[in-house]
């Protein structure tokens, strides 16, 4: 039985390229730094857009999204991008 299928070296190629791609969060819209380190909150993730415990593919790039680490947890396996709220209720 094989390992984590994301510790492999196809997968370590897509998040190489989307990175390199330099393309903002596409949750929130604003730019990812670069030089952040990698359990910061803003720091770059690979985020799906089909979830992968929905059924999207791996390996897909045309399924590969740049997203911040906080973004991409607060988003967790939903397939729809949450609206922001207000500040209070009205």
């Amino acid at each position: 039985m094989a390992g984590n299928p994301r510790n492999g070296r196809p997968y370590r190629r897509l998040v190489a390229a989307t990175r390199r791609l330099g393309h903002p969060c596409w949750l929130c819209g604003h730019d990812i730094p670069p030089d952040l380190d990698v359990r910061h909150a803003l720091s770059f993730t690979l985020d799906h857009l089909i979830p992968l415990s929905r059924g999207g593919d791996l390996l897909d790039p045309a399924n590969a999204r740049s997203a911040h680490r906080r973004c991409n947890s607060a988003r967790g396996n939903r397939t729809s991008i949450k609206q922001a709220r207000a500040s209070r209720r009205w």
